[in-house]
């Protein structure tokens, strides 16, 4: 028999519909440590309500907890669903999924704004440096000098999507690599336990689009195939890449299916994350070096959430009767006899 949580349930049960994105992307490893988190944990999956916006990585909500209901909203405006759906009911863990391109391009101002609010949600931004659903464009977090395919060369800074939290106040923010599983599990259950918004930027390779030899973000892809009559792009499948356990405030050099190399740098155990004027140091300094720092970068406990700012009732917004909610006739008076 499966193993099963302290709930009775297994693993299985926090899946969801088998996933269509190319094998060997690193979207996936992410959604497989989100399931192993949520198990872990004994979270009920109906307690969580899963949100995304447009992209690759927003199609995560159907290929994970298919037990709990979820949101794919439009480009960049998972954010203000989110909002919504959080505050009308307080009770549910709120999971976000979302890319590079729809939080960080078209979803900036939303980004920022969900953060300023500390909005009780768990923000990943699966972060490859490309376009991957429209076929490879440039994006917001691409670095200075990647040339991709059709698309010429990059010329303008990327954006730095910790950095950009730590602009924004975040009260929780950190960075991991998809292929080092096991950190980031780490990060996403400590994630669900914060009360405010965690942001997750994950380096996830697309294994199609980015395949510079200098590139940060990517795996290769696979050779094109042309035939007589239609023009075909052939992409192999591929076994991620695994890290093996590395210590803490080391660098560790990450080999690339094309033989380019990714370099890291996982934050030293006696970094202290709640510090905000280091974090904003050490991530300009690994970006300095070029290297993807990860781990937890800045964390604060003691910033109230949106939540408990507005003071919000035990009973659900959403669970409220229009009895309850409609003000009664003498306080509508004295509400429009103070207009006056």
């Amino acid at each position: 028999m499966a193993k099963t949580n302290e709930l009775g349930l297994t693993k299985k049960d926090y899946k969801g519909a088998p996933t269509t994105l190319c094998q060997g992307c690193g979207h996936n490893s992410i959604l497989s440590q989100i399931v192993a988190a949520c198990y872990e944990m004994d979270m009920l999956p109906e307690d969580i309500v899963k949100f995304s916006g447009i992209g690759c990585s927003s199609k995560a909500p159907t290929y994970m907890l298919d037990r709990s209901f979820g949101f794919n909203s439009l480009h960049g405006r998972m954010p203000a669903i989110a909002t919504g759906a959080l505050l009308g009911d307080a009770t549910l863990t709120g999971l976000g999924m979302s890319g590079d391109g729809d939080s960080v391009s078209i979803g900036m101002g939303q980004f920022k704004h969900i953060i300023r609010r500390n909005i009780r949600l768990v923000y990943i931004i699966a972060n490859n440096g490309v376009y991957g659903l429209t076929k490879g464009q440039l994006s917001a977090t691409s670095e200075v000098g990647l040339t991709l395919k059709k698309q010429g060369t990059n010329e303008l800074e990327p954006i730095d999507v910790c950095l950009e939290a730590m602009a924004s106040n975040a009260t929780f923010v950190a960075r991991a690599f998809s292929g080092d599983p096991k950190q980031v599990k780490t990060l996403i259950k400590a994630a669900l336990h914060h009360d405010g918004t965690a942001i997750l930027d994950i380096i996830s390779p697309c294994v199609t689009f980015n395949n510079q030899d200098d590139s940060m973000h990517s795996y290769t892809w696979g050779r094109e195939h042309k035939e007589p009559i239609h023009d075909i792009s052939f992409i192999p499948a591929r076994d991620e890449i695994m890290l093996e356990d590395f210590e803490e405030g080391t660098v560790q050099d990450v080999v690339m299916h094309d033989g380019s190399k990714v370099r890291l740098k996982k934050l030293d155990r006696a970094y202290d994350p709640t510090n905000r004027m280091a974090a904003v140091h050490i991530i300009e300094e690994s970006n300095a070096n070029k290297q993807l720092l990860t781990g937890l970068i800045y964390v604060d406990p003691s910033r109230p959430s949106l939540t408990s700012i507005l003071n919000l009732p035990e009973t659900p917004l959403n669970r409220v009767s229009a009895e309850e909610l409609r003000p009664a006739k003498d306080t509508l008076t004295e509400i429009n006899a103070a207009m006056f």
